[in-house]
């Protein structure tokens, strides 16, 4: 009876877990890499197993592919929960630099770049201006509570409560609070 004996030197080979994760989730080397901050020509040579990545790039990988750690040093899946629950404090916002909006990110970050989707609050006065997106991507601005005046593609529109409004966002565009009230709404991106 023979024994398999691991050298505690050698660092886990995690090319073939990264390459199939990586392909299940429909990512690209170049996607993988803006996401995780890892060289494309490191994330082509760990997946042919002709580097062995430090812990920090593995810590990296994982949390851009959404998976635990454990799950990419050993290339066994995680049994994920039929239902998975945020925390209110855990979703991640921003806030404009006048403080006037803030965005609640709702959508998963393995969707980013793709289909996002925000909560979206602008108080009196404020403005969420955004630079062009990719040619073909859409803007889709549902209005919970006061209006917001959205600007793209040369027209502007208001939009009140209930209604929403559905347009290109592969130029300049704005949405802003012109009214008295604060308002609010839901945001969803569809990039290209």
């Amino acid at each position: 009876m023979s024994t398999l004996l691991v050298d505690p030197t050698e660092p886990p080979r995690v090319g073939a877990t990264l390459q199939a994760l990586r392909q299940a989730q429909g990512l690209s080397l170049d996607e993988l890499s803006r996401r995780a901050g890892v060289s494309k020509s490191m994330l082509s040579q760990i997946e042919r197993n002709q580097a062995n990545p430090t812990v920090a790039v593995v810590w990296r990988l994982a949390n851009a592919l959404r998976v635990e750690l454990s799950e990419l040093l050993s290339g066994a899946r995680s049994n994920a929960p039929a239902i998975e629950t945020v925390a209110s404090h855990a979703t991640p916002g921003l806030n404009s630099p006048d403080g006037l909006c803030h965005l609640r990110i709702l959508g998963p970050i393995d969707l980013a770049g793709q289909f996002e989707w925000y909560e979206l609050s602008i108080k009196p006065g404020g403005a969420l201006e955004s630079a062009p997106h990719e040619p073909g991507s859409r803007e889709h601005l549902s209005v919970l509570s006061g209006s917001l005046e959205v600007t793209a593609g040369g027209a502007e529109q208001t939009v009140k409560t209930g209604e929403t409004a559905r347009y290109a966002v592969d130029g300049v565009h704005a949405i802003r609070n012109k009214g008295k009230q604060a308002a609010s709404a839901l945001l969803v991106v569809i990039n290209a």
